[in-house]
């Protein structure tokens, strides 16, 4: 249950000196009933095992990685008082639901058709009101869904997110990640270059990637990407 006093302030956390600590969501822990089963699926999916500790006393943790995740997954024995399947909603952000999906598929995992919500909060609903079959109109960022369990009922929640609201970021950048952007910002570069001043390529790259960091669509950057080359002359 949230109380009122967890809405008091919406600044990151100080440490006495006033300086921001930094508090990264690494981990969530979820309750399983059968330990081998649940690491099973999980390999399944092709997410990376990244510990399996069992200790004499019957506590066991088993922490599982999604691909370009920067938070992981526990379960385990003794790890949890919390129902098995009793997690629900749980965010898997992609950047294509229908490819997320197909590969879901194509691993023996049963996955819901791509829908988005007909009212606020559709995605949100087991019996699955609300849900409008096909992705959201025009891939609108946030607005395209499918869902999947696990062996015990933990639901997951696959979103597509296609450009991220202003400060979100781009989370944890993996490879294939940090190429697409880099080919995104070549792109942009190249129909900038005929125009622009001599400069620096670099200069142009940073402004349009710290942009894009920040939340803005690849246009905007751009355009801050040629501020930050006229601007420095």
């Amino acid at each position: 249950m949230v109380t009122p006093g967890a809405f008091v302030s919406s600044r990151p956390a100080s440490d006495a000196l006033g300086e921001t600590v930094d508090l990264k969501l690494e981990a969530i822990v979820i309750s399983v009933a059968d330990v081998n089963r649940s690491k099973e699926f999980y390999t399944r999916l092709g997410w990376r095992l990244d510990a399996d500790f069992p200790f004499d006393n019957g506590f066991r943790v088993v922490q599982f990685t999604p691909p370009g995740s920067g938070c992981s997954v526990q379960f385990g024995s003794k790890i949890t008082s919390a129902d098995p399947g009793s997690a629900h909603s749980l965010y898997l952000i992609v950047s294509d639901v229908k490819a997320a999906r197909e590969d879901l598929v194509a691993r023996g995992v049963e996955v819901s058709e791509v829908f988005h919500p007909g009212t606020p909060g559709a995605q949100f609903l087991n019996d699955g009101s609300g849900r409008i079959s096909g992705p959201a109109p025009g891939h609108a960022t946030y607005g395209s869904f499918a869902t999947f369990l696990d062996p015990d009922g933990n639901g997951w929640l696959l979103q597509e997110v296609t450009t991220r609201l202003p400060g979100r970021g781009l989370g944890s950048l993996d490879v294939a990640t940090l190429t697409g952007l880099l080919q995104e910002a070549e792109k942009h570069h190249g129909e900038y270059e005929p125009t622009a001043p001599k400069h620096q390529w670099s200069d142009w790259y940073a402004a349009y990637i710290i942009a894009r960091q920040d939340g803005k669509t690849p246009e905007e950057a751009a355009r801050d990407g040629k501020i930050h080359v006229e601007g420095a002359r």
